[in-house]
């Protein structure tokens, strides 16, 4: 229960109207409680006092018991009114009763068994909250610096090297389930902490030192974020976990120029290697289409001489039954078509016998009619060609 309800000797105990037995007890109107032994107080006693101080309240003194009794109803009614209360967009309203919870309600006007039966926890679950691990930020009035805090920032990596990271939490209440993080954790800003800062170790204790520094920090955000839900909803904490936020992840300060002169390396060769693939990736296209080309050339050639051949083949067995059918006709043809060909290209001069069997020709030019190229004049003398 919300008030105090010890036991014990005679000026021991008390409820929600003050301390009952012994000289100093009350009652919710004030007065003794009758005795000092312990006993229960007499009903009819308080309620003849409560009459009497009425009476000294009321203007003429005179009151009775049906006065009596619709002041306490007035009482009841004004104490009952107390118990309502509102609820603003951003919290949740939890009813506890004889200090149990009895049921959360939303935002607007609700109401509850008032003080001291029952009271209402109101938590802001959609505020963000941040929890820095590793260092802490310190606000003066101009600007803000951060402290490096290495008893939380010095984690052990898979391949047995220490590593200094920085990294934020942001979590909210659930608000789902905003009793559990009222009721079920003492210090919620310490245990977020706690379980960030053991995810974290966990998480990075898994891989090598090069890829925390360089490649997996998209990856270790993730999985630390899962883990610390999956751990903080086996606690009953009430707790979101919003955003994992690496902010310096690097080697101790000692060994720090080191690591950044292995990193450049490490840069350049990936570039060159790069710039390797990027010509490995231009010529071996190129290298491959001329071949192509080459191997269709020869592919073409291939079928044009086999075409060539296989025509040269069927002309030879055409004229060879056109021979066999009439060869002095075939045989003439074959020379008047040789002859055709090899004449046909050629430049050439026909001399024919003149009639009368003299005809004297002094001079042909040849050097004309044989353009390009010199030619010896030819004489005639006598019918007879030189």
């Amino acid at each position: 229960m919300p008030w105090s309800n010890q036991s014990g000797g005679g000026s021991g105990g008390g409820g929600p109207w003050g301390q009952r037995g012994g000289s100093g007890g009350g009652g919710p109107w004030g007065g003794g409680s009758g005795g000092g032994n312990g006993n229960p107080p007499d009903l009819e006693e308080i309620l003849r006092r409560s009459q009497d101080r009425l009476k000294n309240l009321v203007p003429g003194g005179n009151i009775g018991g049906r006065g009596l009794a619709l002041g306490i109803l007035v009482l009841i009614l004004i104490w009952l009114g107390s118990g309502i209360y509102f609820v603003r967009p951003n919290e949740v309203g939890l009813n506890v009763v004889f200090g149990r919870f009895a049921g959360k309600t939303g935002e607007g006007a609700n109401w509850n068994w008032p003080y001291p039966i029952g009271r209402v926890i109101k938590p802001q679950v959609t505020n963000v909250i941040t929890t820095e691990v590793g260092f802490r930020t310190v606000e003066s009035v101009r600007t803000s610096r951060q402290t490096d805090v290495t008893e939380e920032s010095l984690m052990l990596t898979g391949d047995e090297n220490i590593v200094d990271i920085d990294f934020i939490v942001q979590w909210q209440i659930d608000p789902a389930v905003p009793e559990n993080y009222v009721f079920n954790i003492q210090d919620p800003s310490g245990t977020v902490k706690a379980v960030a800062e053991s995810a974290m170790r966990e998480i990075i204790g898994r891989r090598n030192i090069q890829p925390v520094l360089t490649t997996d920090r998209g990856a270790i955000e993730t999985e630390v974020r899962q883990l610390m839900q999956e751990t903080l909803n086996g606690y009953n904490a009430g707790v979101q976990i919003r955003l994992v936020q690496l902010q310096k992840v690097d080697p101790p300060q000692q060994v720090i120029d080191a690591f950044r002169d292995v990193q450049a390396a490490r840069a350049d060769q990936e570039r060159l290697r790069n710039e390797a693939q990027t010509y490995a990736n231009r010529v071996v296209p190129e290298s491959r289409g001329r071949a192509a080309q080459l191997v269709q050339s020869a592919e073409a050639f291939k079928e044009q001489t086999v075409a060539e051949a296989r025509g040269q083949a069927s002309r030879f067995n055409a004229v060879y039954e056109q021979y066999r059918n009439a060869p002095d006709v075939t045989r003439e043809r074959l020379f008047l078509e040789t002859m055709e060909r090899v004449m046909g290209g050629t430049d050439k001069i026909i001399l024919d016998n003149p009639v009368g069997g003299q005809g004297v020709v002094p001079y042909l030019p040849l050097d004309q009619l044989n353009a390009g190229r010199q030619v010896p004049a030819v004489r005639q003398q006598g019918g007879a060609t030189r």
